[in-house]
């Protein structure tokens, strides 16, 4: 997406630190630089309040992160990047189905990624992914950079490309899960809702859902000041759960020189010392979802 739009050398892009290291990666593999903002606190996506801020002569896109199946507020994204004559590039990896105000994630920027890793909501048996996009333009120039830049004829090339065919064995199974796909997401927010019923009022503080939006529950984040006790004590009774994601990016050593250092994103930082990831998965039984709940109560 970053390449097909013309991204690289010089230019900056909007974006958080609040999420896997695939998102800045590839602005970095571009040779753009990437500009962190910080999130909102209850959602973890990017505040858009702090963007125009950021903003310089050398900024040419924002790529909002919709993280964990919500979906950033877009509204207020596409306002600021149509103001500013701003690209929007949509990282929609973790959104699939996801939707704000009645528009799905990967409908809003002029591209956006979707990836079909094993633990998505839609997993493929191995790495896979998808670019979306409304523009023909863009659509003929990634369907060519997919295949080394391969264009107009076989063997004739338009662009510097990639080796990024989606495998046919990948796309075979996910067409057989897409079947179910809905079916998998409704399950998953009736888990969630149990959990919102049962940790309300708990040491933990259950993930609020933003007016307008219909999330795909791909994790279920709660915040707590005792995560590493509180781990511990679901691990003592069998459960499992994860950090995603317990060091922000600025604070690794390759990304590290793209940011003033700490105390700067401190919403973000607050999220990585307090963010824990519940089990959710569409074949987690009610009693399995309940059985979390009266851990977490015991807590």
């Amino acid at each position: 997406s970053m390449d097909a739009a013309g991204i690289g050398p010089g230019d900056e892009v909007i974006t958080t630190a609040f999420t896997f290291v695939a998102s800045t990666e590839t602005i970095v593999q571009v040779g753009a630089t990437p500009v962190f903002v910080d999130i909102e606190p209850a959602t973890f996506q990017m505040d858009p309040t702090l963007i125009e801020a950021a903003i310089t002569p050398r900024t040419k896109a924002i790529m909002p992160i919709h993280l964990f199946g919500q979906v950033c507020d877009m509204n207020a994204i596409m306002e600021i990047a149509k103001r500013h004559g701003l690209i929007v590039l949509e990282d929609a990896a973790q959104a699939l189905g996801a939707k704000r105000n009645g528009v799905a994630a990967g409908n809003w920027g002029l591209l956006s990624g979707v990836s079909f890793y094993v633990t998505k909501n839609l997993g493929a048996v191995g790495d896979a992914g998808m670019i979306l996009t409304n523009d023909d333009e863009m659509a003929e120039r990634v369907k060519s950079f997919r295949i080394h830049g391969m264009g107009r004829e076989r063997y004739y090339y338009d662009h510097v490309g990639y080796t990024s065919r989606l495998d046919e064995i990948q796309a075979a199974f996910m067409r057989v899960k897409l079947r179910v796909l809905d079916r998998w997401t409704k399950r998953r927010a009736e888990i969630a809702a149990i959990y919102a019923e049962g940790l309300t009022g708990t040491s933990v503080t259950p993930p609020p859902v933003a007016p307008g939006v219909e999330t795909t529950w791909h994790q279920y984040s709660v915040r707590t000041e005792k995560r590493s006790e509180l781990a511990a004590w679901l691990k003592e009774a069998g459960i499992d759960s994860m950090i995603y994601y317990p060091v922000p990016l600025h604070f690794h050593s390759p990304y590290a020189q793209y940011s003033p250092g700490e105390g700067i994103l401190v919403e973000t930082e607050r999220a990585s010392r307090e963010i824990l990831n519940l089990p959710i998965h569409p074949h987690l039984s009610d009693e399995q979802a309940r059985a979390v709940v009266e851990r977490v109560r015991q807590f």
